[in-house]
């Protein structure tokens, strides 16, 4: 009978300490890249271009936002080099020391009024910056705790990694609405803004402290000490797993709904040249209150794809998010908040999670230990650069004063997710395929009646071993 270590890495699997090492590690991280998107839909349009053209400005502020994402690919190169051969642990130190010190860049830099058309192409540089080191993050994060997990439970420790994203929005959302509640509009313009970005520094300070003290994952320990560690994993990746790459990059697609939920939802819902002209501590409240269940559901998405697989719940996740963006579009439409709110709790908040929930896990699935970040950083940071642009193409397609704006990017929405969806349902599943056989051509899944069985081992033994 095969027990659970069989074709399972050996030595020691801190599974608790790695998925609470990724949590704080992608919440912090996290917080600084979406303070960010937070500042391009509320504040950077006036201060950082010219004010003569309101939709040109929304227009290019948003395209900042994108450029961001347009570095990812590079970042996803080098850092996935970086991680496949210097280890899981050392690529995520690195990546949070970038991220920090581009971050605080940020809240230093002069405005378009204080030095003309130096202060965006500064913020550009930065944003740049910040997209080279958000690559590693969940590519690094989501291998470390999976090759960390024990059999059976990967999807459930794998999903912190981006509960811990969730998080960080939360955060960096939440850090803008009592700035924007209580600050005067003038002083807020003129400093307050900078505050969220120069906070920064903590995660700097935390994030080396939290993950210099995680070991290295079993998985990779063995390969280097075997000397299985490729010199060129990047070679490796696009020779034995471009198709997996492929379907990596269209499932990444569903960047699109955070896009719209946080993005171009918060321009159309608070900028003055679309009209509708929420208050901006009330729309913030929106993307808050969603993010806020989808730390809740996070965890149970991650546990129920160890039970009935990882490509169900991405499937459904993307068709149905798709579906909702329309209503979520329609209700901030007609200004009315509680819909917007109802519609946020369930196309972002519920719905999505069932692709944002499991795609730590079945991503890095795909691939072979030996070049694993690096097919997952380049699939996936390839994908949502694709969908970056997304905002500054919305906001051209249906600029202010245009009609039947929730159809026109409802309609968009709905046909990147079937995309997604499709993908998902072209590829394998995984979550019955031991560790050392991932991404190994023809491997064979344990039964379900055999699987199960294992899945209760490993359940006792990860009690057992952290009790």
């Amino acid at each position: 009978m095969a027990t659970v270590s069989d074709h399972e890495p050996k030595g020691r699997h801190q599974s608790t300490k790695a998925a609470a090492s990724g949590w704080i590690g992608s919440a912090l991280e996290y917080y600084d890249f979406f303070i960010y998107a937070t500042a391009a839909s509320l504040i950077f349009p006036q201060l950082f271009f010219p004010s003569g053209n309101p939709t040109v400005a929304i227009v290019a502020s948003l395209a900042t936002y994108g450029v961001g994402y347009i570095a990812r690919p590079i970042g996803a190169f080098v850092l996935g080099h970086w991680g496949d051969t210097h280890g899981r642990k050392y690529v995520l130190i690195l990546c949070m020391f970038v991220m920090g010190l581009s971050t605080m860049g940020v809240g230093l830099l002069p405005t378009y009024r204080q030095v003309g058309v130096l202060a965006p192409i500064l913020l550009v540089a930065l944003r740049l910056i910040q997209g080279f080191a958000v690559a590693g993050e969940i590519s690094g994060s989501s291998s470390m705790i999976l090759e960390h997990a024990p059999f059976g439970r990967r999807g459930f420790f794998a999903s912190f990694s981006l509960q811990g994203v969730q998080a960080g929005q939360i955060l960096a959302a939440a850090v803008f609405l009592p700035l924007a509640a209580w600050m005067p509009d003038k002083a807020f313009n003129a400093w307050g803004w900078r505050i969220p970005f120069l906070a920064s520094v903590i995660v700097i300070i935390a994030g080396y402290i939290i993950r210099r003290e995680l070991d290295e994952t079993p998985a990779f320990a063995a390969e280097n000490a075997q000397g299985h560690v490729p010199r060129a994993p990047i070679v490796e990746a696009f020779k034995l797993s471009w198709q997996d790459m492929l379907r990596v990059v269209c499932m990444a697609l569903m960047n699109v709904i955070p896009v719209v939920a946080t993005i171009f939802g918060g321009a159309y819902a608070v900028q003055a040249a679309y009209g509708i002209q929420m208050s901006k501590e009330v729309y913030l409240w929106i993307p808050v209150l969603g993010n806020i269940l989808a730390v809740a559901i996070i965890p149970f998405m991650g546990n129920l794809s160890d039970k009935i697989g990882r490509r169900p719940p991405i499937i459904v996740g993307a068709l149905g998010s798709g579906l909702l963006s329309f209503g979520y579009l329609y209700a901030i439409s007609i200004n009315s908040v509680p819909l917007a709110i109802v519609m946020s709790l369930l196309m972002w908040g519920a719905v999505y999670q069932g692709y944002n929930a499991v795609f730590p896990s079945y991503y890095p699935e795909l691939f072979p230990t030996k070049s694993r970040v690096s097919a997952m950083a380049i699939g996936q940071n390839v994908g949502t650069t694709i969908t970056a642009l997304l905002p500054a193409l919305f906001a051209a397609v249906a600029p202010p004063g245009s009609s039947n704006i929730p159809l026109t990017i409802g309609a968009i929405t709905l046909g990147i997710t079937a995309i997604s969806a499709i993908a998902a349902f072209s590829a394998r599943e995984t979550y019955r395929i031991h560790l050392d056989d991932l991404g190994v051509p023809g491997a064979v899944p344990v039964s379900q009646t055999e699987y199960d069985r294992m899945r209760a081992d490993s359940l006792r033994s990860a009690k057992l071993a952290e009790s």
